[in-house]
């Protein structure tokens, strides 16, 4: 069903294109009525437009916070065109049907992402009158389009030349599921803010709300899923206040998949516990390598050197801009990787990776600006699916000092060996449970993942390790519920050990170390990660 475009209202605080927009429309022949702003820019332009007061025979006051709200305006919007009763009522109250509302709300999420936002400035950017708007046309596209985003406006224009003036259902029904994202989207931001507000300022203990509500813009489709027969896309979701990988500039290489844009998030996400130079090597979800060092080209080529076998098709992360130095290292030899995400890339590096065989095409570069431990948002959450709801918690951002540690056995660690504890500890935070880590200095060895059993995870550690074992320390995400697992990394070489600390056989493990003379801290904090 085709229904013809004769009056469109324009209401909008992002006015990219919508001169352009209007004045098409005005030329064929749709009558413009605008609000403030906007009216005030398209009256400047030249193109005929009516102010909305003039329709409702009602001035805009209250600082523009009462102008839409009028049943002139909604009544025109949610009319029923085929219905005797309405059109009747039209007629008794000089209400004008109107036929496309193109409004985009106030911005609010870009309000709230200024770190300097005053709270009665973010309340002020809550929009009322356009979502209200935006919603009245939505239910009523049988009748009435809604056109919410700019980039509609070219292929909206398009349509309606084709059609002699009119827009398809079809199309009316696709901006009416666009606006009513919108809308989710722009109120569950708004809820959230004013729940972590309230945290803030101390009116509730709640560590969550009652209702939690979480909407995204699809960013991308992507080709599937973690396996061909699995659909997938990419959503972005309103808080832009933390560098992230979801906001990088894409700088090169293939499209991104499912698996590479969740190793860049984790490979990211580990990277952000350190301010120094510092990268970090990344497979499956995992570390296989990380290192801290005087500057980036040594840390990656610590970094690779943990496991090179596995940094073969991994995804790294840095925290200094990409430099060429680390560009001639990661193009030299056999060392390829699917992607990686830093700070920036200096300008002769890209040139280097964009040109190299093989990786210019496929090497995913991504640039998400400085970022470290400084920069995280405070509170955020992650959240994971379940079959018939999810879960919320808030992320793990406690970063253990020597301050926190307890030595536990005879012999306390040396203060190299506490460098090097907090280190593998800080790593141990992001891989995936029985989490083993062994380290020397602040460089990883060996890492021990995924294993039912933390014995087994100690034994891939080690194994990744090899001789280097010798002198190291080792870090464990939870504690040891029994001996065999410090017996293996003593029997390995490891000097030092850090864990939480709760097991009923504390005593006995504290015993094995002691028996060999290996230093054992707690923390009393467990950093599992399944």
């Amino acid at each position: 069903m085709k229904h013809a475009i004769k009056r469109a209202l324009i209401s909008v605080s992002d006015k990219t294109g919508v001169e352009s927009f209007a004045r098409m429309l005005a030329e064929a022949g749709v009558e413009i009525l605008a609000t403030g702003g906007t009216k005030k820019l398209l009256a400047g332009a030249g193109i005929a437009v009516r102010e909305v007061a003039d329709v409702t025979d009602f001035p805009e006051m209250m600082d523009g916070r009462i102008k839409t709200l009028h049943p002139r305006i909604h009544g025109g919007i949610l009319a029923l065109r085929e219905e005797p009763s309405h059109t009747a009522a039209m007629d008794e109250h000089g209400i004008p049907p109107i036929d496309l509302v193109c409004v985009n709300l106030y911005p609010f999420e870009q309000t709230i992402a200024r770190p300097d936002v005053e709270r009665a400035e973010a309340i002020e950017n809550i929009d009322i009158g356009g979502p209200t708007m935006v919603r009245s046309a939505a239910k009523n596209h049988r009748y009435v389009a809604v056109v919410t985003d700019p980039d509609d406006y070219g292929p909206i224009l398009d349509e309606l030349q084709r059609n002699g003036g009119a827009l398809e259902l079809a199309t009316r029904r696709r901006l009416a599921v666009k606006a009513f994202s919108l809308t989710a989207r722009y109120d569950a931001a708004i809820s959230g803010w004013l729940f972590r507000s309230e945290r803030a300022d101390g009116l509730t203990d709640d560590a969550h709300p009652e209702t939690f509500a979480v909407a995204g813009t699809k960013a991308m489709d992507l080709r599937y899923g973690e396996n061909p027969h699995q659909t997938a896309a990419f959503y972005r979701t309103g808080d832009a206040g933390e560098a992230s990988v979801a906001r990088a500039d894409f700088l090169g290489g293939k499209e991104l998949s499912y698996n590479n844009l969740v190793d860049l998030d984790s490979a990211h996400a580990l990277a952000k516990e350190f301010a120094e130079p510092f990268v970090c090597v990344v497979k499956h979800n995992n570390p296989c390598g990380a290192a801290l060092a005087n500057s980036i080209e040594q840390a990656l080529a610590q970094a690779w050197e943990g496991d090179p076998l596995s940094a073969f098709g991994s995804v790294l992360a840095f925290t200094r801009p990409l430099n060429l130095a680390c560009a001639e290292f990661l193009a030299g030899g056999n060392r390829f990787v699917e992607a990686i995400v830093a700070p920036g890339f200096d300008a002769d590096a890209l040139e280097l990776l964009r040109t190299k065989p093989k990786w210019g095409k496929n090497v995913r570069l991504l640039a998400c600006g400085p970022f470290g431990p400084q920069t995280r948002a405070e509170g955020a959450i992650e959240m994971k699916m379940l079959c018939g709801g999810f879960l919320v918690q808030g992320r793990d951002d406690v970063a253990e000092t020597s301050s926190d540690l307890r030595a536990v056995t005879k012999s306390a660690p040396t203060d190299d060996e506490v460098a090097g504890l907090l280190f593998a500890n800080r790593v141990g935070k992001h891989v995936k449970s029985n989490a083993i880590v062994i380290a020397k200095g602040t460089r990883v060895l060996g890492v021990g993942a995924g294993q039912m059993s933390r014995v087994d995870s100690v034994r891939l550690a080690v194994a990744k390790a090899g001789d280097e074992c010798a002198g190291s320390v080792l870090a464990s995400d939870a504690f040891f519920p029994f001996p065999d697992g410090v017996e293996v990394a003593m029997e390995a070489g490891v000097r030092a050990i850090v864990q939480p600390g709760g097991s009923i056989r504390d005593d006995k493990v504290i015993e094995a170390c002691d028996g060999k003379n290996v230093a054992m801290a707690f923390t009393g904090k467990r950093h599992f990660r399944h």
